[in-house]
């Protein structure tokens, strides 16, 4: 078993992984969410561990169109508090530090702090624990990263500043993905994806196959459907498992009034780390 996810050693996907698949796991870290999906697609006993959303920032859209895109199955989901900090090299302080590097969706999460630093460029980097690493081999002594604790002592840096996230109330919900389906018997939410036919009332009527079999909706997520200009594909999850009755008919009556119907996988609900 190998386990692909993007970023560095130190990346909160890397958390996610341990967490999920055990602290021995080998993993594959990658440089883009294309990445991880095509590991995970095409080489034998290997996983992927993706995020697909955030409490505060809101749905990561690349990962649901690959999700579509590749023919994996979602397994499993990890819950993580994210903890983030800013960090720089030994014996540099807050008042030495000219660029601030982070993932955009980390620096979003700490807009509040960020525009709170006078004189400093922030800068989008491709991973929180990248920008650690970054920092560290080029000898940055004007510049900072914003990462995870275990990204700091990764990489040898000293943490300046802590908990620097707007929201302390913030997660990131991870998937697990695999070749090969969950034993739809064990799952307890479920995870489709469909298009509707052009005509009045079709996601409602989509949705109403879930809510007149008294399935509890938990998310939907509109994505554009690719080459159909204002057409759009529906991410639902539900609660249950793919492997009852009640949801076997639901998905049957969805297959009769959409276009398209997949289901992504049937799986355990996941736990909220809070450390």
């Amino acid at each position: 078993m190998i386990v692909a996810y993007q970023g560095e050693l130190g990346a909160f996907s890397e958390e996610a992984a341990r967490l999920f698949f055990g602290r021995a796991v080998p993993l594959a870290p990658r440089k883009s969410f294309k990445d991880v999906f095509r590991f995970a697609a095409t080489h034998r006993a290997s996983y992927g561990m993706i995020p697909i959303e955030n409490s505060v920032y809101g749905s990561i859209h690349q990962n649901y169109d690959l999700l579509l895109k590749h023919k994996l199955h979602i397994i499993g989901e990890v819950k993580l508090r994210v903890q983030l900090h800013l960090m720089a090299l030994p014996g540099v302080s807050l008042r030495d530090v000219r660029s601030v590097y982070s993932h955009a969706q980390a620096l979003g999460q700490c807009d509040d702090f960020v525009r709170s630093l006078r004189r400093v460029n922030v800068v989008a980097y491709y991973d929180t624990a990248g920008a650690a690493k970054m920092i560290r081999e080029r000898d940055r002594r004007d510049a900072a990263a914003i990462a995870s604790a275990r990204a700091a002592t990764t990489y040898g840096l000293r943490i300046v500043r802590r908990n620097i996230e707007s929201n302390h109330r913030n997660y990131t919900r991870f998937l697990a993905l695999s070749r090969k389906p969950a034993d739809a018997r064990r799952g307890r939410k479920t995870s489709i994806v469909f298009a509707v036919k052009d005509a009045p009332g079709a996601l409602f009527k989509a949705l109403a196959v879930f809510a007149l079999r008294e399935i509890n909706m938990l998310k939907i997520e509109s994505r554009p459907l690719v080459g159909r200009p204002w057409e759009y594909l529906f991410y639902v999850d539900v609660e249950g498992s793919a492997a009852e009755k009640r949801m076997q008919q639901a998905l049957s009556h969805l297959d009769e009034l959409t276009t398209f119907a997949r289901v992504l996988g049937s799986y355990p609900f996941a736990g909220t780390s809070k450390d």
